[in-house]
């Protein structure tokens, strides 16, 4: 008989605090805002210390995929840290749904949980009717405030990457963040986000008054399993890194990765001759994003002096033409289609960031990057490994190694 779990109830959320593991800090910390304006009190943790990895091994299976073993090694870490009460904490983590283990991880911390800190309840955020907590309930309100924190993330997160790495004031971008992600909070404090539309103009408004240096420099696309792609803590800060080495950092947006989740299941009822509540649901949805997508897109070519985020359905074509649209375990066909995408649209150099333990990350990414390489011959595709055991001198190496290749062509 499967063991009772403590649950997240209603009564909880007035005393209890939601600790959050970091994946994508400018998206994440917006989204944590939302939530508390519905009384749900959150804390972004930011702790990344070799500790974290350490209580991952102890408490993880060494098989388990990289980015469980640094969730729950964060969530632990932070535990036994001594800054939050267990009486009073809870823990938020992601399930997918799908074939990927990312759908176990929470059965994962709960057992690691149990020796020290069984009152602390998990709460599962999905939407994928995997399981429900009952203090803790996502209304369209919400979602619609979550998908706005996505559209606003994604164009920060864009436009914060265009602009670093030329800033003449060292340290005016994040100062420039720092004041959108404020204003935004202000602004969802107060009832909502407001019109997008005004919100786009503030945000490209600040960016725009950042002083660049106009010579332009490598740009070098990030994709991979989406924890490590977007964490600081699981790629050793890779888009900093890039900076420093005098490179331009490209990020495909979380929209990208919410439109494919979307599109699969659409695909499912294509590819398998079958029409249900699911695949007409999914076809009206992925309109309205794609729709959303494409105005964000539209709003930043028509200011003008920055470079808009791929269009999905571009990405899509990208797959057609590399990888079949049915591979979709993981981050599936989607990897494929962003390096084949940043290749055809300038941005040769790509660095593959490959977990340990994600078998389907390895197959659609270092398996399809020969088939991107011979569509796109001047495509640059380096895929670095990131483990328990992996350091830190030997991935900027490899990088490095990159980088001077760059340079030198």
């Amino acid at each position: 008989m499967e063991k009772k779990h403590v649950q997240f109830t209603a009564d909880m959320r007035k005393t209890h605090t939601i600790l959050v593991p970091d994946m994508l800090p400018i998206h994440f910390k917006l989204i944590i805002k939302v939530f508390e304006k519905y009384g749900y009190k959150m804390e972004l943790l930011q702790n990344s210390a070799r500790a974290v990895v350490d209580e991952g091994l102890k408490n993880v299976h060494n098989d388990t995929c990289y980015p469980a073993l640094l969730v729950i090694g964060q969530f632990l870490d932070a535990l036994k840290s001594g800054k939050y009460d267990p009486d009073k904490t809870a823990l938020m983590i992601s399930q997918t749904g799908g074939g990927c283990r990312a759908s176990n991880y929470l059965h994962l911390l709960r057992k690691a949980l149990e020796a020290e800190y069984p009152q602390i309840p998990v709460i599962s955020l999905n939407f994928s009717g995997l399981e429900k907590s009952p203090g803790f309930k996502i209304t369209l309100p919400i979602l619609f405030k979550l998908l706005d924190a996505v559209l606003y993330g994604d164009l920060m997160m864009l436009l914060y990457n265009q602009c670093k790495p030329y800033e003449k004031s060292k340290g005016e971008t994040d100062k420039v963040l720092a004041e959108c992600e404020a204003k935004l909070a202000e602004k969802l404090k107060k009832g909502g986000f407001g019109k997008r539309k005004k919100n786009y103009k503030m945000i490209l408004d600040a960016f725009s008054s950042i002083k660049r240096d106009n010579k332009r420099k490598p740009r070098v696309g990030i994709v991979g399993e989406i924890y490590v792609k977007y964490s600081p803590l699981a790629n050793n800060h890779l888009e900093e890194f890039l900076i420093r080495e005098g490179c331009e950092p490209v990020v495909p947006g979380l929209m990208d990765f919410v439109l494919y989740c979307t599109v699969n299941n659409i695909n499912d009822g294509r590819i398998y001759g079958f029409k249900n509540t699911v695949t007409r649901v999914s076809s009206l949805l992925y309109k309205i994003l794609l729709s959303l997508s494409r105005k964000l897109n539209k709003t930043v070519v028509a200011y003008g002096g920055f470079d808009p985020m791929d269009d999905f359905e571009q990405l899509r074509k990208e797959a057609d033409k590399l990888i079949n649209q049915g591979v979709k375990m993981g981050e599936g066909w989607l990897i494929t289609a962003e390096m084949g995408c940043l290749a055809k649209t300038g941005t040769k150099n790509i660095v593959c960031t490959q977990p340990f333990g994600c078998l389907p990350n390895h197959i659609v990414a270092k398996g399809m990057s020969r088939k991107v390489k011979e569509e796109y011959p001047d495509a640059n595709i380096v895929a670095i490994d990131y483990d328990p055991s992996a350091t830190n001198v030997n991935q900027e190496n490899r990088l490095k190694l990159m980088i001077a290749n760059i340079r030198e062509n």
